[in-house]
């Protein structure tokens, strides 16, 4: 079966309560079809001369999508703008940017193809059970784009102070979502690290070039270079680094939760995460009881911790040659970890299934899934856990997150 087969089998629409009312601050609505949001923003930026400090919104959207989000920008024009893949509304004016607080959710339409009719009655007791019980809320893959083949964490060395590493890995590291030209702009990092010149000689315009500028007359200073990357890029890579040590730490307590029950796993960037299994009753008092408390994101900012969790999160750390007490940005002050805690089970509201043809293969059945969910979830992680013992699900993944 298949998802993301076309951008119109993933819909996805921002919800958010800002109104158009005064202020310094246009509003508008990106709609985008095969695009993703950082490649938009960099589109509208251009055709408007503006620089990238001036526009904020609130999240990043599927690139295999058709996508609706909101923009705002400092004084931005009163009027819109259309290009090949997407077209920017004007709404009005808002008194401050529009952030990622702003957004109260987003409302999915998934069309599934590719799926037997054997496969129907199973796949309606799965949502009904998710639509009851929720599923699991790990950050899926997308949280992961900035992740490289190594699979070494950017955020790791930035933490340790080893800002060298971390400009590397930012900068040079092949990742399986490099396009043609980003790969030979990164092969040509690799091959010249240290050699700032003969790099800057290279190197298109862009913001890797701009480091690489700084670098020419301050070859050594790493510390300085990492926080002239783009402040957008450093916060992708600060949560990639959180957001895996909570996946490692949930699936670890799930793990403790189910005993010696056999594991069942799913795949993922952060290797297998693991699923939780009630067979009887009184496991599924006991989890309702474990699942009914958020998680804290970890960092060192954080120090209420739920009874019984820090003793499995700290192995994890140490893994990585980390204690909690490190998990913090000594430099710069514009970036940081988050604080908070996230939902252990996600909740779907509205979920619903409705079976349709498939008019891509007619012996096949299409499945609509409808439904919403609040800012920081993935629909993707409902359909992998719907889907969990399928071996034939296939979609196109984005390099970042979705929210």
């Amino acid at each position: 079966m298949k998802l993301k087969s076309h951008p119109e089998d993933f819909q996805v629409d921002e919800q958010t309560t800002v109104r158009p009312t005064t202020g310094p601050y246009a509003l508008y609505r990106l709609t985008k079809r095969g695009m993703g949001t950082p490649e938009a923003i960099s589109e509208i930026l251009r055709n408007w001369n503006l620089p990238r400090n001036r526009i904020s919104y609130g999240g990043l959207k599927d690139r295999h999508a058709s996508t609706t989000q909101y923009v705002s920008i400092a004084h931005g024009p009163k009027q819109g703008m259309s290009d090949r893949s997407f077209t920017l509304d004007y709404l009005g004016q808002i008194p401050n940017p529009f952030g990622a607080k702003d957004i109260s959710g987003n409302r999915f339409a998934i069309r599934l193809r590719g799926i037997s009719s054997d496969r129907k009655s199973e796949l309606d007791r799965r949502l009904q059970n998710a639509a009851k019980f929720g599923v699991l809320n790990y950050f899926d893959d997308q949280r992961f784009g900035s992740i490289g083949f190594s699979g070494e964490l950017i955020g790791r060395y930035w933490c340790k102070g080893d800002y060298e590493r971390a400009l590397f890995l930012a900068l040079a590291e092949a990742n399986m979502h490099d396009r043609p030209r980003e790969k030979e702009q990164k092969e040509l990092l690799r091959d010249y690290w240290g050699q700032w010149d003969k790099c800057k000689a290279m190197l298109d315009r862009s913001h890797r070039r701009s480091v690489v500028t700084y670098l020419v007359d301050h070859p050594t200073d790493f510390k300085r270079a990492v926080a002239l990357i783009r402040q957008d890029l450093r916060g992708i890579y600060v949560a990639a680094f959180q957001s895996w040590i909570w996946n490692r730490w949930l699936s670890a307590l799930i793990d403790r939760f189910n005993g010696d029950v056999e594991r069942r796993t799913l795949e993922s960037r952060c290797g297998p995460l693991s699923l939780p299994r009630w067979e009887t009753s009184d496991a599924l008092e006991r989890w309702h009881e474990f699942a009914s408390r958020p998680l804290p994101l970890p960092s060192a900012r954080q120090h209420d911790w739920p009874e019984g969790t820090l003793e499995v999160l700290e192995p994890i750390l140490q893994g990585l040659d980390m204690s909690i007490r490190e998990v913090r940005l000594k430099f710069p002050r514009d970036t940081f970890f988050s604080k908070g805690n996230r939902e252990i089970v996600l909740r779907a509201r509205g979920l619903t299934g409705t079976w349709c043809a498939d008019d891509t293969k007619p012996e096949k059945s299409g499945w609509l899934l409808a439904f919403e969910l609040p800012r920081g979830s993935y629909a993707t992680m409902i359909i992998r856990q719907l889907m969990n013992d399928s071996n034939d699900l296939e979609w196109e993944t984005d390099d970042e997150e979705s929210v």
